[in-house]
């Protein structure tokens, strides 16, 4: 995947798009990422010995890995990246700035 957990990312299309936020959890297996404050759901919690009123807690959802772009670290803006090869390690390098992102 393109993404990696702590990447700061933007959101491409959908309800939650132009918004940035970092990588939270990324599921390579299901090509899907959850970003801090993205995709944001109600979800109905049952009573528990931590929690014993229960209630509604606000979750971030799952989204799919090509919905989001990495944020290019010079410009600020979405960029594509491209895989590179410094000093013998594979790098991610931002393909509008050409700067490393690892």
């Amino acid at each position: 995947m393109h993404v990696k957990k702590g990447d700061t990312v933007i959101v491409r299309n959908g309800k939650n798009k132009g918004q940035t936020g970092t990588v939270l959890l990324a599921l390579p297996r299901d090509q899907k990422v959850v970003v801090e404050g993205i995709n944001m759901v109600t979800k109905n919690v049952k009573p528990s010995a931590g929690n014993p009123g229960g209630g509604q807690e606000q979750r971030e959802l799952a989204l799919h890995a090509s919905k989001v772009s990495i944020v290019d670290p010079e410009t600020g803006k979405a960029t594509r990246i491209r895989r590179a090869i410094v000093d013998g390690k594979k790098v991610r390098v931002a393909v509008a700035s050409g700067k490393n992102i690892d």
